[in-house]
């Protein structure tokens, strides 16, 4: 298949980014030689999932490969971290072109129903108890996702801040020395509770956290509306909004995936 075929699902450039970063591909184990679909294919195919929401069943024939090939590939590559890679790499662009802003930081957070269960999830309080999971997700001041989590449905969403903040300050570009440290958090009332404040403190970051019961949501929401429309970019890849995925690790992946998408489009839409 010729790459125009698949130039609606792949933004121009993003592959060139991603390539260095996929691992090289294994015999199969029980005979057959290699796999001769290009990476470039797969890595297609794999986009078109969180995109049309459809079901790895469902992968159209145009792409010329089966369910369980692209499936297959797709675990491997979340397993070998090329989605975390790939994210760091168009966030350290994005840096260069002075696209990202850490002045501030904005943490919040979404519940998605666990269809098939599996491990990081627990009864919905906003979901009449049905089994379900919250993605975590800290963007920048302009609404860049720059790290997205999972939890479980019944677990305090305060409890997904110091794992958030401490997952992004271990990013770190190696030749560059960057480090991405926001100077300040913004979140709502969900998170404002006094060891966090002391612990953001210490952690010099300055904290902007709606006061229970003190603060207006309007007031309080001048500067955490750019995570309303993250999530909503979110929400726009279909397969994000029902976890199909026992292992949160691939849930993670496809967000992961989805939280590039949205980078890479800022990043091209300015550069270009």
């Amino acid at each position: 298949m010729g790459r125009g075929t698949w130039s609606w699902i792949v933004p121009d450039g993003l592959w060139e980014i991603a390539e260095p970063l996929i691992p090289s591909s294994r015999v199969r184990p029980r005979g057959g030689g290699t796999q001769d679909t290009p990476d470039e294919t797969l890595f297609a195919a794999i986009i078109y999932v969180p995109v049309s929401g459809c079901a790895w069943r469902a992968l159209p024939p145009r792409f010329g490969v089966s369910k369980s090939t692209a499936h297959c590939r797709f675990l491997i590559w979340s397993r070998a971290g090329v989605w975390g890679r790939l994210h760091e790499e168009i966030l350290h662009r994005l840096d260069d072109a002075g696209l990202l802003d850490l002045t501030r930081a904005v943490l919040d957070s979404a519940q998605v129903r666990a269809k098939k269960g599996g491990e990081l999830k627990g009864p919905s309080p906003v979901d009449r108890g049905k089994p379900g999971s919250v993605m975590h997700v800290l963007s920048d001041a302009n609404g860049l996702p720059l790290l997205v989590g999972l939890s479980a449905a019944n677990t305090h969403d305060s409890l997904a801040l110091k794992p958030m903040i401490e997952g992004q300050q271990t990013r770190r570009d190696p030749h560059g020395g960057r480090y991405f440290k926001p100077q300040r958090l913004h979140a709502d009332k969900a998170y404002d509770v006094p060891h966090l404040w002391k612990w953001l403190w210490g952690k010099r970051i300055g904290v902007r956290i709606a006061r229970k019961g003190d603060e207006s949501s309007e007031r309080s929401g001048r500067r955490r509306w750019v995570i309303e429309r993250t999530m909503s970019w979110l929400a726009g890849y279909r397969r994000l909004n029902h976890r199909y995925e026992r292992h949160p690790r691939y849930y993670l992946a496809l967000l992961g995936l989805a939280a590039n998408l949205c980078c890479y489009k800022r990043l091209a839409r300015l550069t270009t």
